[in-house]
């Protein structure tokens, strides 16, 4: 994966690698200047807005193979090697169970991206991010496969969850993060993965999190990737749901390149005002 990008902003435009675009980022020393877990969150989106379809079996949704592309899965993984815990959800972790959702969780592996493994090798890192379930229900399995190797769990839940559930989960994993009455809510959920010492707080898993990390405040950076291709379908999933954000949510672009590939793509990662 030789190819090369094009840095439209800030100026001056030139070519880059593709590889080493978001890892120069240096997203571990953005926490050291907010003094709290950095939160950071990445899509790839077509040109009408969806990031997932429904899945062919019928159950759930899925990337839609019309814009997933080898390219964004380097950067995918760019930021994801950066990161000390990776935010996910009940609702992955029974779809990755039973193979229906796409691997996001045991990073680096691939001989491709062996680069990635070693640069967090080198910084003193866990081979992998630790993991931060958001459930209500708390009704999910904790794969061992996931658990090897030393990797800590956090499971972010609610005040109401179920007391038996919670007293079952609380053996299971590392810590329990009660973040909200009725509803996990971002700022407790910041903060407390904050008070366990994470720096920087990757948020790989839907559109409702978004939301609610939008809504509280809390998200400091988006990497949105646009695919310029029309997809239709109905239906489907934008980057965001859940009520209407009010104020509006403004970001100031930090960086956007463009391609490579056809159709062409334009990535950004944009901060929080």
């Amino acid at each position: 994966m030789d190819e090369n990008v094009l840095k439209l902003y800030p100026s001056p435009t030139r070519e880059l690698p593709l590889k080493g675009v978001y890892l120069g980022e240096d997203l571990r020393a953005q926490s050291e200047k907010l003094g709290k877990a950095f939160v950071y969150s990445n899509f790839i989106t077509s040109l009408d807005g969806r990031i997932a379809i429904p899945h062919r079996s019928g159950t759930g949704m899925t990337v839609p193979d019309q814009i997933a592309n080898d390219r964004d899965w380097r950067l995918f993984q760019e930021l994801a090697v950066q990161a000390d815990i990776i935010i996910t959800s009940g609702r992955y972790l029974r779809d990755y169970v039973e193979g229906r959702a796409q691997e996001i969780l045991r990073l680096h592996e691939d001989p491709a991206f062996a680069d990635l493994r070693e640069w967090r090798e080198q910084q003193e890192m866990p081979p992998f991010p630790d993991l931060a379930v958001i459930s209500g229900s708390l009704n999910f399995p904790l794969p061992d496969l996931l658990t090897s190797g030393g990797r800590s769990i956090v499971v972010v839940t609610t005040q109401n969850a179920d007391p038996e559930r919670l007293d079952a989960m609380r053996e299971q994993v590392t810590n329990v993060i009660i973040a909200g009455e009725q509803s996990v809510e971002g700022k407790p959920l910041v903060d407390g993965l904050t008070k366990l010492g994470y720096k920087t707080v990757f948020s790989t898993t839907g559109p409702k999190v978004l939301h609610l990390l939008l809504k509280a405040g809390v998200l400091d950076r988006l990497y949105l990737t646009i695919a310029h291709r029309l997809l239709g379908s109905s239906p489907f999933s934008s980057i965001v749901e859940g009520d209407l954000l009010e104020p509006a949510q403004d970001f100031q672009i930090k960086v956007g390149v463009f391609g490579p590939s056809r159709p062409g793509r334009f990535r950004s990662a944009a901060d929080f005002l």
